[in-house]
């Protein structure tokens, strides 16, 4: 991979987030030919977009398939893809494959992560992309995000950093610019439902794909699924959807159990993303 020395760029003390725009646009022209790593989610969603105004087809857009992909994130991928208009591909990595990251241990991501750049880094040297560029921000900053070293590792940039943007900034940005997603919630893949140690296989991450599914169809847009072992499951929603949850009381427990799980609890402090940290907090 190639690099660049970028002239240091003036800043006022407190940019408007369409200063972090014309410094975002200002990075990617300097980088000419780029490979976004595009989840799904507003952030990697928003770099692409500004990517394809200011490169066109020199900014390509890769998602990673895999057991991981959230079915409901593939299709919003799909027509972000219709939406954007951008050089778009889907490729398959095979993360599930490898003990390190199947074992689940409080590391995982960055096994995840290896793999998922050692995929596009072929990519880019076979077809002469100049840097990989992941959708990270300010406030990911001091964040547990193991999968960041990995990046380090292959090299990876995070321009929505080095110009920075918080989330805030994003959304903001990302509204004004058209974005459909720019008020998506923050996701994450499937293996996040899992707790540390809790070995993780094409099965079971199945088995939470179609049961948040299942809520998601009766109108919980904000829940997890979280799995504790092979039969016990900690359902996440909101404070104000809990009523809700008790309304589908009998058919949820049907379903679920038809998926083999045996127990099934909600979590009374409501949804909250990264709650399987907590037990590293504590």
């Amino acid at each position: 991979m190639t690099t660049i020395s970028l002239i240091p760029h003036p800043r006022t003390q407190n940019p408007t987030y369409q200063e972090k725009l014309a410094r975002l646009r200002e990075l990617l022209r300097e980088m000419g030919r780029v490979i976004i790593a595009l989840s799904g989610g507003v952030d990697s969603a928003f770099l692409w977009l500004v990517a394809h105004e200011e490169l066109g087809a020199n900014a390509l857009a890769i998602t990673a398939v895999s057991p991981s992909l959230p079915s409901w994130e593939r299709e919003t991928i799909e027509h972000l893809v219709d939406e954007i208009g951008g050089a778009h591909r889907f490729v398959a990595t095979h993360e599930v494959e490898d003990p390190n990251y199947a074992a689940n241990p409080v590391n995982r991501c960055y096994f995840c992560k290896d793999t998922l750049w050692q995929t596009l880094e072929a990519v880019a040297w076979a077809e002469g992309y100049a840097f990989l560029l992941d959708g990270y921000n300010l406030d990911d900053v001091g964040d547990f995000r193991p999968g960041q070293a990995a990046g380090q590792a292959h090299r990876v940039r995070s321009p929505l950093k080095e110009a920075g943007f918080t989330k805030a900034d994003i959304r903001a940005a990302a509204r004004d610019l058209g974005l459909s997603i720019w008020n998506k919630p923050a996701s994450a893949c499937l293996a996040s439902r899992f707790a540390y140690g809790v070995s993780i296989d094409a099965r079971k991450l199945d088995r939470v794909d179609r049961a948040e599914r299942w809520l998601r169809e009766r109108g919980f847009q904000q829940v997890r699924v979280r799995v504790h072992d092979e039969h016990l499951v900690r359902i996440e929603v909101p404070l104000d959807q809990i009523p809700a949850i008790w309304a589908v009381r009998a058919d949820l427990v049907r379903f679920f159990k038809s998926l083999g799980f045996i127990y099934l609890t909600l979590d009374l402090e409501g949804f909250r993303s990264g709650s399987m940290n907590d037990v590293l907090q504590a």
